[in-house]
């Protein structure tokens, strides 16, 4: 909700009164404002929908779980939003109209939510190409974690080094990634003693 002054436009207003009124699908809120610059009081009046229960779908590491959120129709929701729902803070990461996936749309228009927990661990899949075989790892790290191409790593009871990061919209062969948006990340093992840091506490499942 955006108030400006209609003497100055100046959006440096102070509510001095508000009265509040409801019916089954909306509320109107009646202000008395004042303006900070020009000191006019005057009055607006703001209308939304009530909030109403829309389709969730939440990623917890391996699991999705599909609830519900009340949120108000007219406001518009974008990729990368925190919501808070039944199982705490989630953040938006795909929304679903009729037609199609958009990166925002108002609420309205939104068919399905789908957004991740941002309050346990980030769960990736860290892969090491053995020539021929591939040991596959689930870890779960700290959704900050930061790890980049050419990293040279220890994991269980290898020394391995990164090459390819694969996040939720790319892969890459160059620079880093957070753990919250990497999906995978590829190495190979190389014939090195030192190492710049250790994965193998993290490691959840091997196959």
């Amino acid at each position: 909700m955006k108030m400006e002054c209609p003497i100055c436009g100046s959006d440096d207003v102070e509510i001095l009164n508000s009265k509040q009124k409801s019916t089954k699908k909306k509320f109107t809120e009646e202000l008395l404002l004042r303006c900070n610059d020009c000191q006019h009081v005057f009055r607006d009046t703001f209308s939304a929908k009530k909030p109403k229960p829309y389709r969730i779908i939440i990623s917890e590491q391996d699991q999705s779980i599909k609830s519900t959120i009340d949120l108000s129709p007219n406001d518009e929701l974008e990729v990368g939003d925190v919501l808070i729902s039944e199982l705490g803070q989630v953040e938006v990461t795909s929304i679903e109209t009729n037609a199609k996936r958009v990166e925002k749309a108002l609420i309205e228009d939104i068919k399905t939510i789908w957004a991740s927990s941002v309050e346990i661990p980030a769960r990736i899949g860290f892969s090491v190409d053995l020539h021929g075989k591939v040991d596959s790892y689930k870890l779960d790290l700290d959704r900050d974690f930061e790890i980049a191409t050419e990293d040279i790593v220890k994991i269980d009871n290898r020394i391995v080094k990164i090459h390819v990061i694969k996040t939720n919209e790319r892969k890459t062969t160059s620079g880093f990634a957070k753990a919250s948006v990497i999906k995978r990340v590829y190495s190979k093992p190389i014939k090195l003693n030192n190492y710049d840091y250790d994965l193998t506490k993290y490691i959840v499942k091997k196959s």
